[in-house]
């Protein structure tokens, strides 16, 4: 059996790799959900007037790999308190976004939610948004493991991005 799981975390090149090595994880792919245009290309959503936001898809099987370790390894790859973006990208297609698919998902993103809220991790509101699942758009071929095609230039572009040094700040 094999569910899907979509979230929003910014740039999807840096969301593909924290998903794409796990046992049970069968193909994270990285795309666009949640605007009002059919069929948007990555000009589209750059511009910013798509509504789309960036997105990786996870196809996994949930009895090797749970939901709710997808959600654990998703906040630890965010700042989950700016809504204007991640890191050096800015923009409502960078904001994050957890993008449920079932009553059960939705249960679990919202625990999740509430228990990081709770935590006191962070002195300011959890703002990720819990929205239903639409229409995924597969992003063009040169984006899709833009860190195993692109090595060099992925580690240039995540090292400048300043999502490393919050994720051990805050996650390690």
């Amino acid at each position: 059996m094999v569910e899907t799981a979509t979230f929003a975390g910014g740039c999807f090149w840096c969301m593909v790799k924290p998903f794409d090595t796990w046992d049970g994880i069968h193909k994270v792919t990285s795309g666009y959900m949640g605007g009002h245009l059919d069929n948007p290309t990555y000009e589209d959503v750059k511009k910013g007037d798509s509504g789309h936001l960036e997105v990786v898809e996870i196809q996994f099987d949930p009895s090797i790999f749970s939901y709710k370790k997808l959600l654990e390894i998703f906040w630890q790859q965010i700042d989950p308190t700016d809504d204007g973006g991640q890191f050096q990208d800015r923009g409502e297609r960078y904001r994050t976004a957890i993008f449920i698919h079932s009553d059960e998902q939705r249960e679990l993103a919202e625990q999740s939610k509430e228990q990081l809220a709770a935590s006191g991790k962070f002195s300011k509101p959890i703002v990720t948004e819990i929205r239903y699942a639409k229409t995924f758009y597969e992003a063009e071929e040169y984006h899709q493991d833009y860190y195993k095609k692109s090595p060099t230039h992925y580690k240039e572009d995540r090292a400048q991005s300043g999502r490393d040094e919050f994720i051990e700040k805050n996650w390690k």
